[in-house]
């Protein structure tokens, strides 16, 4: 029976056994790239637990012979190409190579072995190989019964349905599984953020209580004491102050309807109608339709608010619930001229 060493020298046994790379995994299991096919210069360092160095010496002393078995340096385009395609999906697990990057196949690897002097996992790879040669030889020849040649469609439907086996899913089943860890989060997030909004109503309707009716009278007072140019201000200043950008008053001869405008802390456009109205006057059911109609045929928005310090009619508010715009009657204009923040604009 022939030497390991054998092959270390003898490049025609090397060519003779260099289809058995299934070698490589019974000795030692071999990692691959997300393709299914190639590994790195360090990657074969760690298969046969020498350095990075050796290899690159053993790679400048046998290129061409590591070459012609499925070794490639990529360069350019092609290195661009195989980052975006390949190492992109795992930004985590492999370095991305700046210049170059030198691929092996497993046939390369199996190459790499029976070149590779100070290596242990090398040295089993060559006796496997020549123990499994050894006996392939001794062994009586049965004449097996003709079967019918596997076709060349067969054989790429097989490949693609290893490589799938090996990339896609798992990438797929790693996707699924940490969208399905952000839903918990934002969902306990989400949780978190309402149980503070109910401690701080709580918060705000103590202080109430403990100050008395006072304030809420202050309030209303001020508001019946204002002009409608003074309250339409007042509005706009309540939209500054819970977050909203770009609010602008517009000129009562030029407004179409729409008294404000500006935008949301969350990006919503948003329109404003105003009325300034006490005592028993409701919002009747015409100033609503010439509202809603504002804000659906001339100035298309997000979010349409309807502000009045009276109340709305029944009609007023079929209508507002029909066209999708937020009235704001008399006394939720109170409390959120009081600090609560309006819901709408939350």
């Amino acid at each position: 029976m022939l030497k390991e060493s054998v092959l270390l020298e003898s490049q025609t046994l090397r060519s003779g056994v260099l289809d058995r790379t299934d070698v490589l995994d019974k000795v030692k299991a071999l990692s691959l790239l997300p393709d299914g096919m190639h590994v790195t210069t360090a990657m074969v360092a760690a298969y046969f637990g020498v350095t990075t160095e050796v290899i690159r010496q053993l790679k400048a002393r046998h290129r061409e012979e590591l070459s012609c078995n499925g070794m490639t340096t990529l360069q350019g385009p092609e290195l661009a190409r195989f980052k975006r395609d390949v190492l992109s999906l795992f930004p985590g697990s492999y370095p991305q190579p700046r210049s170059s990057l030198t691929l092996y196949s497993r046939r390369a690897v199996l190459n790499v072995a029976m070149l590779l002097r100070d290596s242990h996992v090398a040295r089993q790879v060559r006796v496997y190989l020549l123990d499994m040669e050894h006996l392939a030889r001794t062994q009586p020849v049965d004449n097996p019964v003709p079967t019918e040649p596997v076709s060349l469609d067969d054989r790429i439907d097989r490949r693609i349905t290893h490589i799938l086996g090996k990339t896609v899913v798992p990438m797929f089943n790693a996707l699924i599984a940490a969208s399905g860890e952000h839903r918990r989060e934002l969902l306990e997030l989400r949780a978190d953020i309402e149980n503070v909004e109910r401690r701080l109503c709580w918060h705000h309707k103590r202080l109430a209580t403990l100050e008395g009716a006072a304030p809420a009278e202050n309030v209303r007072s001020t508001l019946k004491a204002m002009t409608w140019q003074a309250f339409e201000q007042h509005v706009a200043d309540l939209l500054r102050r819970d977050g909203c950008t770009d609010v602008v008053v517009r000129q009562a001869r030029s407004d179409r309807g729409i008294d404000i405008t500006g935008r949301t802390a969350d990006g919503r456009t948003v329109a404003v109608q105003r009325k300034n109205r006490s005592g028993r006057w409701t919002v009747p059911s015409a100033d609503m339709q010439k509202f809603a109609g504002a804000t659906c045929a001339i100035d298309r928005v997000d979010l349409a608010l309807f502000v009045a310090t009276c109340n709305f009619s029944h009609e007023s508010q079929a209508i507002a619930d029909l066209t999708g715009v937020v009235t704001v009657n008399r006394e939720e204009v109170e409390a959120w001229t009081a600090g609560v923040r309006l819901k709408a604009l939350r």
